[in-house]
């Protein structure tokens, strides 16, 4: 019996919108299903439109990953933060996304479409999926990220 791949949950607004296409294909190139939040063109849209329905998918836990993008990729990452599960670490250097990941076990991935090109955003994307969350001392910091106020 063959295992299913993972499925990616992706989204962008219409500045992210190429990078997100351009990354569709890498993750399947790699082996991963896809789910298309959308946009689905250039057209101007509301960022909110898009991550609120993905974030929510991966805070109930239908993908354990998920990757956003908007121009500067601060948007998006607000959005998908406001669910308690889900830690979106916007990226825009490798080493940010290997210690979001090491460190905070982010679970999504926020990129700046406006300030990185493909190549960056496939080498972020890479890094992301790849690096393992240590656990450890971090452990118990990730869990005290959704607070109670």
């Amino acid at each position: 019996m063959t295992e299913k791949p993972e499925v990616i949950a992706i989204g962008s607004d219409h500045a992210g919108f190429c990078v997100k296409e351009f990354l569709k294909g890498k993750l399947s190139e790699w082996g991963f299903g896809v789910a298309d939040f959308g946009t689905t063109s250039e057209a101007s849209v509301d960022y909110p439109d898009m991550i609120h329905p993905l974030a929510k998918a991966v805070n109930d836990g239908a993908y354990a990953r998920g990757i956003i993008l908007c121009g500067s990729g601060n948007g998006v990452a607000m959005v998908a933060n406001k669910y308690p599960h889900v830690r979106a670490a916007l990226c825009w250097k490798k080493e940010v996304a290997v210690l979001a990941r090491q460190h905070n076990n982010a679970n999504i991935l926020a990129l700046p479409a406006r300030f990185i090109n493909n190549r960056e955003a496939e080498e972020l994307t890479r890094l992301f999926l790849d690096t393992a969350f240590e656990g450890g001392r971090h452990e118990k910091r990730v869990n005290k990220i959704p607070g109670v106020f």
